[in-house]
């Protein structure tokens, strides 16, 4: 069978049994087609193509500019049309089976420091008690228990913004908050958040589902809003408002705890993280931690 075959059968399968749609089958096909014609360049076919070729084929995606993610969608493709060939016995070897997927380098997360924190949220506590008109006093009051809120429970904004009423548990201390996948965890609040989001939301309706309820179709305030709302707040805080979204408050959450010397399994945890190497990228508070340690205490620093 052609390699134009192999392909059109692997994509027909893709279609009937998995249901991947057109433009996932378009992208496939591309991809394979590439792949094909590259073997094919090196006097071998999809039957017999071997693990150097499919890692040449790899530099050669990086040698033409192409992502690291966009090479490891590639060779994702390639693994699947291999594993197909295997399980309908047309190949007895998967060439893919230990190629190393092309990696990026994750950016680190942008933090804002204890000290700046500490100015968003002195700023919203001013502006929540400032004498003003009753809609702009209630803006200002719920912006102020969002920042708590997000600040002391690492929250993701959808989880933030779309918390029910019901969530704020025994006393305020704890949070039921439904995440990814519709799994639910527990977090706790500390004493500044749990006073907040008490007293805030006394003065909801008592029929009231959401804790921050909007007139929008979803019933609850949008992430749009709360991040137009946050970078107004940086402004008056004196904060650059390109450096402030709430994702940043959630990297400042999980940041400063390991810097204060949380486990890190607690923080992923906290944060609803699934795995824990995407926790991980917090390691490097405890990298610049460990470096002021050794040059601190070694005996040899300087002093």
């Amino acid at each position: 069978m052609s390699g134009g075959h192999l392909i059109g059968a692997f994509l027909e399968m893709m279609s009937a049994e998995r249901g991947a749609a057109k433009n996932t089958i378009a992208a496939y096909r591309r991809d394979l087609a590439d792949y094909a014609g590259y073997v094919a360049g090196r006097q071998q076919t999809l039957l017999t193509v071997d693990r150097d070729t499919v890692n040449a084929f790899l530099d050669r995606l990086k040698h033409d500019g192409l992502s690291a993610a966009s090479s490891a969608r590639r060779l994702s493709a390639i693994r699947q049309f291999h594993k197909f060939l295997c399980a309908d016995g047309m190949r007895g070897d998967d060439p893919t089976r230990i190629v190393a997927s092309p990696k990026s380098r994750r950016a680190l997360p942008k933090v804002l420091s204890l000290a700046e924190v500490d100015k968003l949220l002195t700023t919203a506590e001013a502006e929540a008690n400032k004498e003003a008109s009753p809609q702009k006093q209630a803006t200002a009051q719920r912006l102020y228990v969002l920042l708590e809120l997000l600040y002391a429970t690492g929250l993701r904004v959808s989880e933030l913004v779309s918390l029910r009423r019901s969530a704020v548990m025994r006393d305020a201390s704890f949070l039921t908050v439904i995440g990814k996948g519709s799994k639910e965890r527990i977090v706790p609040l500390n004493d500044r958040a749990r006073d907040a989001v008490k007293a805030y939301a006394a003065t909801l309706e008592k029929d009231e589902v959401f804790l921050f309820p909007a007139s929008g179709a979803d019933g609850y305030l949008s992430r749009q809003v709360f991040a137009r709302d946050l970078k107004q707040l940086a402004m008056d805080a004196g904060i650059s408002p390109s450096r402030v979204a709430p994702h940043v408050l959630r990297h400042a959450f999980a940041s400063h705890l390991l810097a204060g010397g949380a486990d890190l399994r607690v923080v992923q945890m906290l944060l609803g993280h699934a795995d824990i190497s995407t926790t991980q990228i917090y390691t490097h508070v405890l990298d610049e931690k460990l470096r002021t340690l050794v040059e601190t205490h070694h005996p040899l620093a300087e002093g």
